[in-house]
């Protein structure tokens, strides 16, 4: 989870400020002129044994996740925790466990890095439980987000060059991959800093991996997502990250969501919660649903946070909850029935 991540006070006071100014769309990008296709109406058992199979090499096409057949994707899955603190979970098994009895369709394996023990003082240690989940995604037939989880990473740059170039280098030529450059920045510069970053870590990635999607985070803790309007990055296959916490964050941020949607900005949800933005406090059921909603209507993939046992109401788990996946429906907690009641319900069954 996250520490603390969003000052409300001064928070509502700035989303108020944008969500007043946000109403004019008049910009939009879609020069391409190719199409997307209708998608079929939802049936909840597949004929494929997996979404990869199913739907293939992903990519933008005007400004929405299409599959190998230009027909609309909305990936639905969750996020593993910080690979450091929680990396029990890191195992095949839970992998299995998330498509088969979850019907996720998209896992995320959060690679710490700055905070405690993560990538920069155990590198190889840290990256042997991305690659082990990441292996068994591919097994599996599920997408699976490669996520550099830090707030500070335009500070090891390096360090997210070498990550993303040894990824790209041996996963590249798969379909199921998804790289997530920079899980949450702080309150720095889309133009000044975030974007020449992305641009940096995306020209790493493409040096390997022509094709599969990259997703950028954006300013404060990836909400803001208008920022990016009329400054997108110059590759044709890039979506931007979208955090929220139900209970926290409300029609301000979707608001400016809906913003950056009509000016065709692809938008990728790789972390919610159902909890407050703090990991705790309550959690808002109605808010929940607004945002499923909201995300349906607009075929907005994402991943829920998280895959934890800790003592949070964003945690999907209850404490001492196997590592292997196998969880009984009392092991869950509120967050995790409600998010896995979810995913079944609208998810296919592969």
């Amino acid at each position: 989870m996250k520490f603390l991540k969003y000052n409300i006070l001064l928070g509502c006071i700035f989303l108020t400020s944008i969500v007043c100014c946000s109403s004019d769309t008049s910009t939009t990008e879609n020069t391409n002129e190719e199409s997307v296709t209708e998608q079929p109406a939802d049936d909840n058992d597949s004929a494929f044994s997996s979404v990869v199979e199913e739907n293939g090499q992903l990519r933008i096409l005007n400004g929405v996740l299409v599959n190998k057949n230009n027909a609309p994707v909305q990936l639905r899955g969750m996020s593993f925790f910080w690979s450091q603190w929680i990396g029990k979970y890191y195992t095949e098994d839970t992998v299995n466990w998330l498509k088969n009895d979850w019907q996720c369709t998209v896992v995320r394996a959060a690679m710490a890095v700055d905070e405690a023990s993560g990538y920069l003082t155990n590198p190889e240690l840290e990256k042997q439980k991305v690659f082990t989940v990441i292996d068994a995604a591919i097994k599996n037939g599920l997408y699976v987000i490669v996520d550099w989880h830090s707030h500070h990473a335009e500070d090891y740059l390096e360090e997210a060059k070498s990550f993303f170039a040894e990824v790209s280098e041996k996963y590249g030529d798969v379909p199921n991959i998804i790289y997530e450059t920079y899980n949450e920045p702080l309150d720095v510069s889309w133009t000044a800093v975030l974007k020449p970053y992305h641009e940096t870590i995306i020209a790493e990635i493409r040096k390997n991996d022509p094709d599969n999607l990259i997703i950028c985070g954006t300013r404060t803790w990836s909400q803001r997502v208008d920022e990016v309007i009329g400054n997108k990055i110059d590759d044709e296959n890039v979506a931007y990250t979208l955090h929220y916490y139900a209970a926290t964050h409300k029609q301000e941020l979707r608001a400016i969501t809906k913003s950056a949607l009509d000016n065709n900005i692809p938008i990728f949800v790789t972390e919610y919660g159902v909890s407050e933005a703090s990991g705790d406090g309550s959690i808002n059921n109605v808010e929940a649903e607004a945002w499923w909603s909201f995300l349906d209507e607009n075929n907005i993939s994402w991943c829920n946070w998280s895959i934890a046992d800790k003592e949070e109401l964003s945690a999907a788990l209850k404490p001492n909850a196997s590592a292997n996946g196998g969880w009984p429906l009392d092991m869950l907690t509120t967050s995790g029935t409600m998010v896995r009641e979810e995913l079944k319900k609208k998810n296919p069954k592969y």
